[in-house]
């Protein structure tokens, strides 16, 4: 009994990717299917990295096709490809960096970095190959919450190889060339240089995503991220309070006028439940991040409670993501990495590879 191939054409495209919400046919993300007697093949290409759910989404793809008359053998291959995509005009891609994404908060003290470190590490627990940099030359906190410690080698004299975390992660910091105590008492020309070399001097290996986590506010350094370095996008963190709102807002608008797009909102401790008695409280109020997000036309990536393990796994160099991989918080981080790679695969792909440079000689 031959198989219909317009069947499989048909049962491929009514099946949903759970995290764009749009079909598998629509991304493209199916790719050599072929038929041999009674035997089908496909491949699943994702635009991003989901690691956690590819048995997931091989069996809804297997139990789909399972359902065509003569088909009795079916292969389904699940992968990820992670690409370029655009950045702001004029700005060029950092070698061996796909994609750079800025963690930012226009205030301190809302668990920009605590996130910031489960990001990276939910990307990477989801088979993104992931740096970090620690963007707050005044208050480095990348070393302890990653648990790394030791100093930088340049290899050259001239530039310098990250250090290694946990799942492999690359991570560098102005942490990694002072001592824990030392103030860096610097003026704004100096931080930002520091950034630029620590950025542009480190030898960073294939990435598919560098996460940077920003210090609070709209300063010099958030200004020279903006305008010099290639960003993908932005994550905002905020608490529901309304300072922290009022200042996340300010935030995001720098982002937007520097042509930098905002992936969403992570609304961090967003409610409280009592260690002793389970009692949900909203200690900093309660929906200010989903009147954000709809105020600015943006998504909110997902909502952290104000827990006690977060601390105390981060302060431990411990991240939850890696620690407490099956808890439901750690699977809140990998949901929310998931929707930010989402985010970055539905933009524009960087297409300046693509194209040879024309240089104009005298002969």
């Amino acid at each position: 009994m031959s198989i219909d191939r317009a069947k499989i054409d048909t049962a491929l495209a009514t099946l949903t990717d759970p995290n764009t919400q749009r079909s598998f046919v629509e991304t493209k993300s199916v790719r050599n299917v072929s038929v041999d007697g009674s035997t089908v093949s496909v491949n699943i290409v994702l635009g991003y990295p989901a690691k956690t759910q590819f048995e997931s989404i091989r069996a809804m793809v297997t139990n789909a096709l399972r359902e065509i008359p003569g088909v009795t053998n079916i292969a389904v291959d699940v992968s990820s490809q992670v690409v370029a995509h655009a950045v702001q005009r004029g700005v060029k891609l950092l070698p061996n960096v796909k994609n750079i994404i800025a963690v930012a908060s226009g205030k301190g003290g809302v668990g920009k970095s605590t996130t910031a470190a489960n990001l990276a590490l939910a990307l990477t627990a989801e088979g993104a190959s992931v740096g970090m940099l620690d963007a707050d030359i005044y208050g480095p906190s990348l070393p302890m919450m990653l648990g790394i410690s030791g100093r930088l080698e340049s290899p050259d004299n001239q530039s310098m190889n990250p250090l290694e975390g946990h799942h492999g992660i690359q991570a560098n910091s102005i942490g990694f060339l002072i001592e824990q105590d030392n103030p860096m008492v610097w003026r704004g020309p100096m931080v930002t240089s520091a950034l630029e070399q620590l950025l542009r001097q480190t030898n960073w290996r294939d990435l598919d995503y560098l996460v940077v986590d920003m210090p609070p506010g709209t300063g010099d350094i958030q200004l020279t991220l903006a305008q010099k370095v290639p960003v993908t996008g932005a994550v905002i963190v905020t608490t529901p309070q309304d300072i922290a709102l009022l200042d996340a807002k300010k935030g995001l608008k720098m982002f937007e006028k520097v042509g930098i797009p905002i992936l969403g909102i992570v609304e961090n401790m967003s409610t409280h439940v009592c260690s002793n008695c389970g009692h949900e409280e909203h200690i900093f109020g309660a929906g200010g991040g989903e009147r954000m997000a709809k105020e600015y036309g943006v998504e909110v990536l997902g909502s952290l409670p104000l827990d006690i393990a977060i601390r105390e796994r981060t302060d431990a160099g411990q991240p939850t993501v890696v620690s407490q991989p099956e808890s439901r918080i750690a699977e809140t981080y990998r949901a929310i990495a998931r929707r930010v790679a989402v985010a970055i695969a539905e933009r524009q792909r960087d297409m300046t590879s693509k194209f040879p440079s024309i240089v104009v000689q005298n002969t």
